[in-house]
């Protein structure tokens, strides 16, 4: 086990069948157990300022690089499928001293529900979904992946690097600094910086998988038994009043939230006010009121 860049957390490997992941924990004697899951194209990074916030609280967070992402091991053949991913958390989830509340963003939200709703029992205490329904709107994850897509060739410099970022966030005020893209970017043999994600994650099939999971998300949706927190941002465009609608629907005990200013990068937009309304949750998972929700949707 090694110290990370913060002096806070400690990040170790964990070995999954084909590959290893990189995982971090903060307040490692905390309670309850908070297992992070990041969107597609992100890093464990993406949970920094809420992970310390809700550690501060007393909560133990852990998050963690996806395979083909950040500091995590890539596939050697580059065939990446969704199944393997749900697979790396269920086995993450497994290994906590008690079933951990999951955050999840975006692909790490799906990853979770479907997890939730095949599981029995369910891997999780809890899941919070930050910005992400079983279905989506195709516009706003069309516009992830031509920011995924584009400068293959890679960045001169750091500075160019934060300009495509400052375009793609123009809610941002600030840009990054270099010591925050740092961990976001590689350089290579050629002296380029290119962004962290395995480039075989857009080459294969994957995204197209992910839209013939539509129908196994929605019927794992219906099946989840535990608490659910949905919190989405009101300037999405990939989670709509109609998906956030289709959603609750099929898990009426699910509490939702709405974040007045955020887009689909809910955390990084409103991350206060996202770790309050995670440690609400979190608290609220012990009280009566709570404990007679989730007993009236067991099966």
């Amino acid at each position: 086990m090694v110290q990370s860049t913060s002096s806070r957390s400690t990040v170790s490997p964990f070995a999954v069948a084909d590959t290893t992941l990189a995982v971090e924990t903060r307040c490692p004697q905390g309670r309850p157990t908070l297992l992070f899951a990041h969107g597609f194209g992100q890093t464990r990074g993406a949970w920094n300022a809420a992970a310390d916030a809700l550690a501060d609280a007393g909560c133990r967070c852990v998050t963690f690089d996806s395979r083909g992402h950040g500091e995590s091991g890539r596939v050697h053949d580059g065939d990446y499928r969704i199944d393997q991913f749900a697979l790396d958390l269920l086995r993450l989830a497994a290994v906590q001293a008690e079933p951990p509340i999951l955050v999840g963003a975006s692909m790490g939200g799906l990853l979770g529900l479907v997890l939730a709703g095949e599981i029995r029992p369910a891997p999780f205490r809890a899941l919070v979904l930050v910005d992400i329904t079983p279905r989506w709107e195709a516009a706003g994850v069309e516009r992830i992946l031509a920011f995924m897509q584009a400068h293959p060739e890679g960045f001169a410099s750091y500075a160019e690097a934060a300009e495509q970022v400052a375009a793609y966030l123009p809610q941002r005020r600030e840009r990054k600094t270099e010591d925050q893209l740092r961990p976001l970017l590689r350089e290579e043999a050629d002296g380029r910086l290119r962004w962290h994600w395995d480039p075989a994650l857009l080459a294969g099939d994957l995204v197209q998988e992910s839209e013939r999971y539509q129908p196994r998300l929605l019927a794992a949706a219906s099946n989840i038994d535990i608490p659910v927190l949905l919190l989405s941002g009101a300037r999405s465009d990939v989670v709509s009043r109609a998906t956030v609608e289709e959603f609750l629907q099929r898990v009426p005990h699910a509490q939702h939230v709405e974040l007045p200013h955020a887009t689909h990068m809910v955390v990084g937009d409103a991350n206060d006010v996202f770790a309050h309304e995670v440690t609400r949750f979190v608290q609220s998972l012990d009280s009566p009121a709570d404990r007679q929700r989730a007993g009236a949707v067991q099966p």
